[in-house]
């Protein structure tokens, strides 16, 4: 058996922290959650915009390949190399290291050489979410108006209301099958500072193969605002806000939606 070190009450100072531990788990997670419930809507709004498509935080590519299927030229930019390189192989298996380009980096600080443009700008599955400050908001808001060619559009998807969530202490959340003959177990807490509409995910996976036994622990912080105060940003930073949807079949929003999807454009 082996351990690696426990993790601490504090509150990740960085939305990217715990990332990088997260990797190689998270496919495994989202099979079992989100499945493939949002794919169509990204892989549709990225075939009708007809242009380059940029992610903000593209991961291991559960979006990026169907979307990059459907669209002319993918840009993808991550800061988690360990995520970046699940979605190398991924593009690779594809046949579509011709139209897709990885970047690493910080979505705060969009890499791009004054001039580049794209359609769209998707910032999915709580992404933006993962930004702790308003001034990192701003940041990440100013560069995707910067990057879109006018009339370019950005489309947002947000966890619905975590700070309404429970607290709980090391809750079994999933368990089951994953490659190589391993067993997963996912030992969840979730810890709430509602100050800074902040909510914390302690994860542990519990990773057995055969008789052996070993503990992955990291947090991962997320920060909610409501979709009036996440429209105003938007505003100010010079979008249009289009539509604001709850879910992904195009229905109204409403407080209680099962997500928080706006889509704006670039005035």
């Amino acid at each position: 058996m082996s351990d690696t070190p426990a993790v601490s009450d504090a509150i990740p100072s960085e939305g990217w922290h715990g990332w990088d531990a997260y990797a190689p788990f998270y496919d495994w997670e989202n099979r079992r959650t989100v499945g493939r419930r949002d794919v169509r809507f990204w892989a549709d709004l990225a075939g009708r915009v007809g242009g380059t498509v940029l992610e903000l935080g593209c991961g291991t590519g559960r979006l990026s390949i169907p979307v990059a299927r459907a669209a002319p030229r993918f840009v993808g930019i991550d800061r988690s190399e360990p995520m970046l390189n699940r979605l190398r192989v991924r593009m690779r298996r594809a046949g579509l290291a011709g139209r897709m380009s990885l970047l690493r980096g910080d979505i705060r600080e969009l890499p791009f050489l004054r001039g580049w443009r794209c359609r769209l700008v998707m910032a999915p599955y709580g992404m933006l979410q993962s930004l702790l400050s308003d001034d990192d908001l701003a940041a990440t808001l100013a560069g995707a108006a910067r990057v879109l060619a006018p009339g370019g559009m950005l489309g947002v998807d947000l966890a619905p209301d975590l700070p309404s969530w429970e607290e709980y202490h090391r809750r079994v959340s999933l368990h089951g099958p994953a490659s190589g003959r391993r067993r997963l177990t996912l030992i969840e807490s979730v810890r709430q500072d509602r100050r800074r509409s902040l909510t914390v995910f302690d994860q542990e996976f519990v990773e057995r193969r055969g008789r052996r036994r070993t503990s992955h622990r990291f947090s991962l912080a997320f920060r909610t605002l409501t979709v009036p105060q996440v429209v105003a940003r938007l505003e100010q930073a010079g979008f249009r806000v289009d539509a604001v949807l709850g879910d992904y079949r195009g229905a109204a929003w409403s407080p209680d939606a099962e997500v928080w999807i706006i889509v704006a454009r670039r005035a």
